[in-house]
């Protein structure tokens, strides 16, 4: 999830467990202590862009990472504070301050290592990166806990109020996937497409609408679905894969395939740009629905660039799609009252 939301989490993980004896304090602590997986973007530069996509949310997102680094910053943490919480408070406020940051990540399509040094990812796939309906109740209710007495009743009972509602929310969205997936299973199949395997995840900023990728041998399709509606209405893009898979790349030094299979979980759809490719990731969707048809490409991937038949630089590539956004369509998209629009 986004910075601001991991804060929140980590705030209110921290008076749970520590705001009687510290107050403000500790929801300050567990706010750092909820940032503290997501400081291994520093590392990626000493990477290839491949290996660096692997290392975040690798092992600093890990359950051994918690275990370890807790006790640590509690030793030196209850030294600092001349010993006033003990030791073994400062150890459970950074343990589940920095264990509940991955497994929030976990509901993502990014997924974390949670048990690395072992390679899965784990991932529910039920929650956009950013979502205003999770993180602005739940803040508004940490802030207004945060302005009352550390020994109120109604702080504490707030502070819990808003870790029910952030955990609810979590497993909402684990169902309205359920049902989604079901629905496009069901579309697929009267439909008669063929889909060999197929996964959905929330568009941007909601858990309301849905991306649906399907995949066979020479095809990837794309639908969408609103839970505001009966059932998937627009049309399925079908896009045809092309010649190139990810066993065709050659590199000119070490062999990056492995990674990008890894990466990607093999939803990754490959063309040539004149001298360059581009792998791009379909987990990540299209722009079309956000910018309501103006420009439909895949939001992220890599591109690499050839000299000759080689692959000899690599670099993240993000559809620059911002610039098109259109709100009200993508508004209209989410609450099911859209029609299709093609692109000029």
């Amino acid at each position: 999830m986004d910075s601001l939301t991991q804060i929140v989490l980590g705030g209110a993980i921290g008076e749970l467990v520590a705001g009687r004896k510290m107050g403000n304090r500790a929801v300050l602590w567990g706010a750092i202590a909820g940032t503290i997986p997501d400081l291994d973007v520093f590392f990626r530069v000493f990477y290839h862009p491949i290996e660096a996509a692997l290392v975040h949310r690798g092992f600093s997102h890990s359950l051994l990472f918690s275990l370890i680094v807790s006790p640590l910053l509690a030793y030196l943490l209850n030294i600092a504070t001349k010993r006033a919480y003990g030791f073994w408070l400062w150890t459970q406020l950074f343990f589940w301050g920095i264990v509940t940051h991955p497994i929030l990540d976990m509901f993502t399509n990014y997924g974390t290592q949670f048990l690395w040094p072992f390679e899965a990812r784990i991932t529910f796939n039920s929650v956009f990166v950013i979502d205003p309906l999770y993180t602005v109740p739940f803040m508004v209710l940490l802030i207004w806990a945060m302005r009352l007495d550390r020994n109120s009743a109604k702080r504490r009972r707030l502070n819990r109020i808003g870790l029910i509602y952030s955990t609810a929310y979590l497993f909402l969205g684990l169902l309205i996937k359920w049902f989604v997936w079901t629905e496009a299973q069901a579309y697929v199949k009267a439909h008669q497409l063929k889909v060999n395997r197929m996964m959905v995840t929330p568009m941007p900023f909601t858990c309301f609408y849905w991306y649906v990728l399907g995949e066979n041998n020479h095809q990837y399709v794309v639908m969408h679905r609103s839970i505001f509606k009966d059932q998937i209405t627009d049309k399925p893009v079908v896009i045809e894969r092309g010649p190139w898979r990810i066993q065709d790349l050659s590199w000119a030094e070490t062999n990056y395939n492995r990674d990008l299979h890894r990466f990607t979980s093999d939803f990754c759809l490959i063309q040539e740009q004149g001298q360059r490719l581009r792998a791009y990731d379909l987990r990540f969707g299209y722009t079309g629905k956000l910018t309501g048809e103006k420009v439909n490409f895949p939001l992220m991937g890599f591109e690499f660039e050839r000299n000759e038949s080689r692959i000899v630089d690599t670099k993240m590539y993000r559809t620059n799609a911002w610039n098109f956004v259109d709100f009200g369509y993508y508004t209209q998209c989410v609450f099911g009252r859209a029609t299709v629009r093609k692109s000029p």
